[in-house]
């Protein structure tokens, strides 16, 4: 609920601010937003209606997790 009172009380500032302020707090929590199939509730994927040439209900954003960057360990030499 918090998150869709924060997404509403946005609406006045441009696109581009959005998106930065968006960026921002999903670098401080940790996640990104990947593009998924969209699916009903017994698992099966939905069909884009094609009455709504706008709006692509095929397809659904999700935030992950992001993957974290596993460093290489150096082999010591003898």
């Amino acid at each position: 609920m918090l998150a869709r009172l924060r997404r509403n009380n946005m609406n006045w500032l441009p696109k581009t601010y959005k998106d930065t302020i968006k960026k921002f707090w999903q670098n401080v929590r940790g996640v990104e937003e990947k593009t998924v199939r969209a699916r009903t509730e017994k698992g099966r994927y939905v069909a884009d209606d094609p009455s709504t040439p706008d709006i692509d209900e095929a397809y659904t954003t999700v935030e992950v997790a992001k993957k974290s960057k596993k460093k290489k360990k150096k082999k010591k030499r003898k």
